[in-house]
């Protein structure tokens, strides 16, 4: 009789969490959702009347990039009388990008026809922007505009980082050198979780009981590393579904860190082959 898989520890946000530990469950999988990053609305001011101005005209661009599937529900705001329909705009030719297929799956939720959605082919080694700008390239030409619609995060200090991210914005500059233009609104807002006793208890079990972390971001890894100070993590397991995210696990100390695509065919077979 093959032995059981290690109980998976899912760090997505809630809203994907849940999603995953569903989809782990029907394929045997014991899984417990552990958020590492919390999602709220966006509160600044600015950044609002932005978001409000990109709802209003979206027809105006070539395309509307989202980063993922927490930016189109909160782009999508289904709680806003003035929610914007893609469907109006589907005609002009506008197109709706997702860096992976849980962002595909959240337009496909608000009803953006899947005909009018590009990502990544299914068999990409990485779903990222890298992998989604590999079928996107064609479309842009001189003088297009592109909205990428994204989070952004509060600093410990409670600043923001810029519209833009931290840093080189890789996608911005590949449609940039192709004579486009990019412009970015945040719909939403990324924090550190407020663990609950219980859940510090299951983190803290999960660190030495040969549970899996599935790893699904770098900005997690550092919020669980905030949330645990001191925790030593050398028993610890990690599966991380990209270079940069396994990195950084081995960077907050986890001992066994594995490599994988964010699909669900790949993280379940990894889980079950141990590999």
């Amino acid at each position: 009789m093959a032995a059981a898989a290690p109980r998976v520890i899912v760090t997505r946000p809630d809203r994907e969490a849940a999603h995953w530990v569903e989809q782990l469950g029907a394929h045997g999988i014991q899984a417990v959702a552990l958020p590492l990053i919390a999602i709220g609305p966006c509160t600044d001011a600015a950044a609002l009347r932005a978001l409000d101005a990109a709802r209003a005209n979206p027809s105006a661009y070539r395309a509307l990039m989202f980063v993922s599937g927490n930016a189109v529900v909160h782009f999508f705001d289904q709680n806003r009388p003035d929610a914007p329909d893609f469907h109006a705009f589907v005609a002009t030719k506008t197109r709706a990008w997702a860096p992976g297929p849980g962002t595909a799956r959240a337009l496909e939720q608000v009803g953006v026809p899947r005909s009018a959605i590009d990502g990544p082919a299914p068999d990409a080694p990485q779903f990222d922007s890298e992998a989604l700008w590999q079928q996107v390239a064609p479309q842009v030409r001189p003088g297009d505009c592109v909205l990428i619609v994204r989070g952004r995060s509060a600093t410990p200090q409670g600043a923001h980082e810029s519209p833009q991210g931290n840093g080189r914005d890789w996608l911005a500059q590949q449609i940039e050198a192709r004579g486009g233009q990019v412009e970015f609104v945040v719909a939403y807002q990324r924090g550190a979780p407020h663990f609950a006793a219980h859940e510090v208890a299951l983190a803290q079990q999960a660190t030495q009981d040969g549970s899996i972390w599935l790893l699904s971001s770098s900005e997690a890894v550092a919020h669980l590393a905030q949330t645990l100070p001191g925790q030593h993590w050398g028993a610890a397991q990690a599966l991380a579904t990209h270079p940069r995210i396994a990195e950084a696990a081995r960077a907050a100390g986890f001992g066994t860190v594995r490599e994988c695509r964010p699909a669900l065919e790949d993280v379940v077979a990894s889980i079950e082959s141990g590999a």
